[in-house]
């Protein structure tokens, strides 16, 4: 050839580039034939030239000319040399580099997914580790982190090939055994492993109920306001959902009954409502159960929060009160030890477990396995038990100190309902408006959400009120977080409509936050 390889491949490379040599190698001559400079049939220089003229090792040039051949840029004929294909890959990959950077034109999203994607998120969480007033995390800086390390260590040392294959899609038998023993010593219901799935979380509990029991178009009750994991799971389902509003005793059936009796399936957390924190009365479930009896429904208890409790005494769950094998109890460890361990169950009757496990082969088999084995240990060993009597007692001083924070500095503005079980607190704004409250919170560094957030439809919601997690937040932050929260509470008064600072000028100067 009258000139160098290098030259009349078009290529150059740089040897300081992260990318290695032969991919370099490889992309200037697959542009040069995508671009038309090197026509097809085009005779290649031969690999020990081309990797003389760049300088590079003979293995250099013919990993690149493997990697086109592999892909169909260039065919070799024995005795001939390498050229490029008469025959290239795929259409779309022949077209110029400036035709593929244009938005590819996709079929447009189910109607599902399109409602689910336009679903408002919930959660606004600031990077970085808990802060005041984060919902939804427990108090992770008393994690018993030694234990736990312990734990998992051993099952590390004894590590088995066969731990390392699927297993059993309902979950691991040490650890259903474990779960079927405690919920039915400290929720006052009757279980045996057999009836229990482990799954990745509640959330994914709650989705693989829905796929199983509905069909899509199928009425569905949720608690208005409600959790907005269920209203995804029932979407994602193809469910029709019908609200139902809550009350003081909680889930008002009566209600549900007017608007829609022939629901097939319902979502309550009666133990803690989320998020008005009541605990549903025994009159409601008595009554919910007999509702569901006699439309032959399903029942579906999320029961999360339900093991940290301020002097109320507990009511019998959903499912210990079930004689008609119509209740699903769903249960998770992210509240009891901590939210990235994903691991939660379900308790299913007898007669539905065959289906339901078959069900969860679908989605991912089952959860990773030496982790169940570790919460098993926690569990059988006493670890579990202890760690929840601490947290109890934790909880309370933190509980207190919210309570107390609150009222030195925002008493007459902000008040908190009766928190009697769970890790969240409701508290009522008199004037500002919450969702303003809550924007200048955050822009303070602070957590919180409005209540109205948590409601089917936004707009009907009544509630002027902010959603407080004290869970995460350890007591000497406490007063920190309710400091700055007083100021984004006089910082949305002054910026609220003028009909609003009018109504609220009088006893302005008795009611003005106090902040120290």
């Amino acid at each position: 050839m009258s000139d160098s390889a290098s030259r009349l491949l078009f290529i150059r490379i740089d040897p300081r580039q992260r990318k290695p040599l032969q991919f370099q190698i490889y992309e200037n001559i697959r542009r040069a034939i995508l671009g038309g400079i090197l026509a097809r049939g085009t005779r290649l220089p031969s690999s020990r030239a081309l990797a003389a003229d760049l300088g590079v090792s003979r293995i250099t040039t013919v990993l690149a000319f493997e990697h086109l051949a592999a892909e169909g840029y260039v065919t070799s004929r024995t005795g001939a040399g390498t050229f490029v294909s008469r025959e290239l890959p795929d259409a779309s990959a022949r077209a110029p580099e400036s035709s593929r950077r244009r938005e590819p034109q996709h079929p447009p999203l189910s109607r599902r997914g399109l409602t689910l994607s336009q679903m408002p998120p919930i959660v606004t969480k600031i990077d970085g580790p808990p802060r005041a007033f984060r919902t939804g995390t427990p108090a992770l800086d008393r994690f018993p982190f030694q234990t736990w390390k312990r734990l998992v260590s051993r099952h590390m040392r004894r590590l088995t090939a066969h731990q390392l294959e699927y297993g059993d899609a309902a979950g691991q038998p040490s650890l259903r055994a474990a779960i079927a023993d405690y919920v039915s010593r400290a929720r006052g219901t009757s279980c045996t492993a057999d009836q229990v799935i482990v799954v990745a979380g509640a959330q994914q509990a709650l989705d693989l109920i829905a796929r199983s029991l509905l069909d899509p178009g199928d009425v569905a009750w949720m608690e208005e306001p409600g959790y907005p994991g269920a209203r995804s799971a029932l979407l994602a389902a193809g469910a029709r959902i019908q609200p139902v509003r809550v009350d003081a005793q909680g889930l008002d059936v009566e209600y549900g009954e007017q608007r829609s009796n022939l629901a097939r399936l319902v979502i309550t957390t009666p133990s803690h409502q989320f998020p008005l924190g009541v605990p549903m009365s025994l009159p409601r479930r008595l009554a919910l159960l007999a509702w569901a009896r006699a439309a032959g429904a399903w029942v579906v208890e999320d029961d999360y929060d339900s093991e940290f409790r301020y002097g109320a005494r507990p009511i019998p769950c959903l499912h210990g009160l079930d004689t008609d094998g119509r209740v699903i109890y769903v249960g998770s460890f992210s509240k009891t030890l901590f939210p990235a361990l994903r691991l939660g169950y379900i308790i299913v009757p007898p007669d539905l477990h065959a289906t339901m496990r078959q069900a969860r082969v679908s989605l991912d088999l089952r959860p990773q396995g030496v982790l169940q084995a570790v919460v098993a240990d926690l569990m059988n060993d006493g670890h579990f038990d202890r760690h929840l009597r601490r947290m109890n007692s934790e909880y309370r001083v933190r509980l207190g100190a919210l309570v107390e924070a609150v009222a030195r500095y925002c008493g007459g503005v902000l008040s908190l309902r009766p928190v009697v079980t769970g890790l969240h607190a409701v508290a009522d704004l008199k004037e500002s408006d919450a969702t303003l409250v809550s924007n200048e919170a955050r822009a303070r560094g602070v957590e919180t959400m409005p209540l109205s957030a948590y409601y089917y439809d936004r707009r009907s919601s009544p509630e002027n009120s902010l959603m407080l997690g004290f869970g995460s937040v350890a007591p000497r932050l406490v007063t920190a977080g309710v400091k700055r929260l007083a100021e984004a509470i006089d910082a949305a008064s002054s910026k609220a409509p003028r009909a609003i600072r009018k109504s609220a000028a009088s006893g302005a100067q008795a009611r003005r936050i106090s902040v120290l």
